[in-house]
């Protein structure tokens, strides 16, 4: 069983490399190139859309291993109808963009897709006990699975930091997920993380391909309907996934509540984030990156904690939540997301 996941892994890896290397030679041939403004936190013009790799690896993978019985019809159908709309109006907005009420709707009904074939989200695990949700759970998972797929795409702002978290947390869940006894989810995990690190050899500091929203968007609406698919099979608890994303849970969420209450446009680009803030200290890509993602593997041994010892779940999560707000304050401290000496200004008008 572990040569043959070795080997699936290998294959995965390679096909999503070649593919994204196929992609920078098309962005560079067509100047499909990300261009470097006051809200970038790169310096050089580089291609972008190397996610598609990650795409056509994970969606193909789970439909072929549905094919082969290995992974249920219903996931299956979560994962590649859901994942395709995703992929798909994210690969469009790469080339040409599209309005935010697009994506905004593209984002939901793929959300509502998944939660469909998944049966909802009738009950939540929260480790002393079970919440029954009933009809609530549906809308919570589309809610959760729309900001998941949301939050993904604005944590992909340097250079290796959202292949390198997928790469990581997709292993991490696919050897909790095996532990649980359901191959079929770690299997698609694992395919998750594999596609990753092959798009990650181009996208490591100094990034010679970016991953786009073709990308980032699928990484994130992937995450968020696995952890709905584990919750409902009573493998690994959805709480437990999100110990795992902490970073980027608790970065988007809090950067982002942040900018709202100001009056700012929560959606437009820009470069408030934690880890964004850490490079503008002069920390360079990979030094940040690395930094998280040993932050990652600390949350990797609070969700394994999570899982062995179950009464432990809240208490693992709120260790979660405190460890990487502790370094957001950290950053927040050597470099304020508002100075004081920056006056505030109103959002212009939309």
């Amino acid at each position: 069983m572990i040569g043959t996941v070795a080997l699936v892994a290998a294959l995965s890896g390679v096909a999503s490399w070649l593919i994204a290397g196929r992609v920078r030679q098309d962005a560079l041939h067509r100047s499909l190139l990300d261009v470097p403004n006051q809200r970038s936190s790169h310096s050089v013009p580089t291609p972008r859309g190397g996610g598609l790799g990650i795409a056509v690896v994970t969606l193909a993978g789970t439909a072929l291993a549905a094919a082969g019985g290995l992974v249920p019809i219903r996931l299956a159908a979560a994962i590649v109808g859901g994942g395709a709309l995703i992929a798909g109006v994210g690969f469009v907005d790469d080339r040409r963009g599209l309005p935010a009420s697009t994506r905004a709707l593209a984002h939901t009904l793929a959300a509502l897709w998944a939660v469909w074939w998944l049966g909802g989200l009738p009950d939540l695990d929260v480790g002393a006990g079970t919440v029954h949700l009933g009809r609530w759970g549906g809308a919570l998972a589309v809610a959760g699975i729309v900001w998941a797929t949301n939050l993904y795409n604005f944590m992909d702002g340097i250079d290796g930091l959202a292949g390198g978290e997928a790469t990581l947390v997709g292993s991490c869940a696919g050897v909790l997920l095996m532990a649980s006894g359901r191959a079929d989810l770690a299997l698609v995990a694992w395919l998750v993380s594999a596609a990753s690190a092959g798009f990650l050899v181009w996208n490591w500091a100094p990034a010679k391909l970016f991953m786009g929203d073709v990308g980032s968007g699928l990484l994130g609406y992937l995450f968020a309907t696995l952890a709905v698919a584990s919750e409902n099979a009573g493998a690994l608890p959805l709480l437990a996934w999100v110990i795992l994303t902490a970073v980027f849970v608790v970065d988007a969420t809090i950067t982002l509540v942040r900018r709202a209450l100001r009056g700012e446009r929560w959606y437009a680009a820009h470069r408030s984030h934690a880890y964004q803030r850490a490079v503008q200290l002069g920390r360079g890509h990979a030094w940040v990156t690395t930094s998280v993602l040993l932050l990652d593997l600390a949350l990797c041994a609070l969700a394994a904690v999570a899982w062995r010892w179950h009464p432990l779940l809240l208490p693992a999560l709120g260790a979660s939540i405190v460890l990487v707000g502790l370094v957001y304050v950290v950053v927040e401290r050597q470099c304020p997301m508002y100075p004081l000496s920056q006056p505030h200004r109103a959002a212009p008008p939309r």
